[in-house]
């Protein structure tokens, strides 16, 4: 059967239960409230440990909500988790690829039928709305089913070469060995999945340091995996400080492989810190200033829709969020009148609630940082729409700020260069067309980019020159996010990503592997 994306909401807003969505969604909300305050602990080699020291999870969403107790692994836990992952590698590693598709799509079908709930704890941890939230769980399974396609299509990697003589010769693809993963806040379901199940469907084990903000998500993750029948040892759950964890990972030189998804600072210190360990594979995926081009010729309503969405979904937390708009001069007014007021339109709110769009930000430092940019886009530039906290009193006991679009900041403005990962959106205008894409190419990075134009000749340079390594035409629902598994494979160029082989791809399973080249003579 042809893979097929998951897209719950899309689903029952087809088959026109909508209401259905909400109700299911609402009840898991209240029964996932239930078990609030709760303790996890660390896993290793199949067995859970509750360590003396603990992580208090509170909810970004009102900081009086503790979502539970988190187990803090330390560096001799990471140590015993490499090992049992090296102790259980050989095993794992030579199971027919067969069996691991079978357990996989096993675990995918849990997953399926326990989306609700898991979304409804997403929510609550990272803040993501019921939309995005149970979006984050599609991906996920998303993940697991395309990538037991892609083993099944491509024979696990194994192809038949030429005979010479008396030889046969083939060329097969195995796994590493150990692999780390360090997964992010934002898709704390769907990236942390991804990661891992590239790692362990390709016959490598691994040990999972999921970020300290949303431990609680892939605790639940884990669980799931070894409860389906992942063996022990194969998966080892290890929450902590990133820097104690972290360190131990470089420094161990059983370590075969390290994924990574964050900010470039801290992917690069692992890449240089990596490399005097041992030379190893570190795929990374870290971060991006994503721009948007918005031409004269360009549907102008269609444009401040995917603009908006694709700059203030999920308070723009997501590394391929719109940060930069360059817009022709000559229909600027027009396009920042529309964008201003469909921006003033998005619901800022709990994110449980059905209307909310934006939600808050993860977590104090996010909220500091975006009073820090406000700041510095008032005095350097101006403020069209928001720029401010909310501490009304439904808003004062979370982290919520809101969409705020700057215009007229000088061209080498620090906010039009560094990636802000808060709902922050820098206007520029431009005269000519190249000058739009020389400024968009300018970037340190180069993950995503949009452009809206009815020209063929721009769209054709657009595609034919553009630096990023997800880019979309004419997107009415969103101008660079959204990259759905199977359909746009998502990975970054310059300082957005270390091998340029995007996940959901035909090309992202095969970093976890080398090739062997074997001959028997006959």
């Amino acid at each position: 059967m042809a893979f097929k994306n998951e897209d719950t909401f899309q689903t029952f807003l087809d088959r026109s239960q909508e209401n259905r969505f909400h109700s299911r969604y609402e009840k898991e909300v209240n029964l996932v409230s239930s078990e609030f305050g709760k303790t996890y602990p660390v896993i290793i080699d199949g067995k859970k440990i509750y360590t003396s020291e603990s992580m208090i999870r509170t909810s970004p969403t009102d900081r009086r909500i503790i979502l539970g107790y988190m187990s803090k692994a330390n560096s001799t836990h990471a140590k015993k988790a490499i090992q049992a992952a090296m102790n259980a590698f050989e095993n794992w590693s030579i199971i027919d690829y067969k069996k691991r598709v079978k357990l996989f799509r096993k675990i995918g079908t849990i997953i399926k039928k326990r989306k609700f709930e898991l979304s409804a704890l997403l929510t609550f941890e990272n803040g993501k709305n019921r939309y995005e939230s149970i979006a984050d769980i599609d991906e996920a399974i998303d993940f697991i089913m395309y990538y037991s396609d892609e083993m099944e299509r491509n024979n696990g990697f194994v192809t038949r070469k030429l005979r010479s003589s008396n030889e046969q010769n083939t060329s097969m693809m195995k796994p590493y060995g150990v692999w780390a993963v360090i997964a992010p806040f934002n898709f704390p379901a769907a990236i942390l999945i991804g990661m891992s199940v590239g790692s362990l469907i390709t016959g490598n084990t691994v040990i999972i340091k999921p970020a300290s903000d949303t431990p609680i998500i892939g605790y639940k993750i884990v669980e799931i995996m070894i409860e389906a029948g992942v063996p022990n040892g194969v998966i080892n759950f290890v929450p902590g400080s990133g820097a104690e964890i972290g360190r131990t990972i470089i420094e161990s030189k059983e370590v075969a492989g390290i994924v990574f998804t964050g900010s470039r600072e801290v992917g690069y210190r692992l890449i240089s810190e990596s490399s005097k360990t041992k030379p190893r594979p570190v795929i990374a995926e870290l971060g991006g200033k994503n721009a948007t081009i918005v031409t004269e010729t360009a549907n102008l309503d269609m444009a401040a829709e995917g603009v908006a969405k694709a700059a203030f979904s999920f308070s723009g937390q997501k590394c391929s969020a719109c940060s930069r708009v360059y817009v022709q001069r000559n229909v600027k007014s027009q396009f920042l009148s529309r964008l201003v007021e469909k921006t003033k339109k998005l619901r800022v709110e709990n994110p449980k609630e059905r209307e909310s769009f934006v939600g808050p930000v993860i977590n104090l430092n996010a909220y500091n940082n975006f009073k820090k940019y406000s700041k510095l886009a008032v005095k350097n530039g101006n403020i069209l729409s928001g720029g401010s906290v909310l501490q009304s009193e439904e808003f004062r006991h979370g982290f919520y700020v809101e969409p705020t679009i700057v215009d007229g900041l000088p061209t080498r403005h620090p906010l039009l260069k560094k990636e802000l990962f808060v709902p922050i959106l820098c206007i520029t205008e431009y005269d000519k067309f190249d000058n739009a894409i020389k400024m968009t190419n300018e970037s340190e990075y180069g993950l995503t980019s949009g452009i809206y134009s009815n020209k063929r000749e721009e769209i054709l340079k657009f595609l034919q020159v553009i630096e990023a390594g997800v880019v979309y035409v004419n997107r009415k629902k969103s101008s660079t996010t959204g990259a759905m598994v199977g359909r746009q494979s998502f990975g970054g160029w310059k300082d957005s990503g270390t091998t340029g082989k995007g996940t959901g791809g035909r090309y992202y399973l095969t970093q976890f592997m080398r090739e062997q080249s074997q001959t028997v003579v006959e």
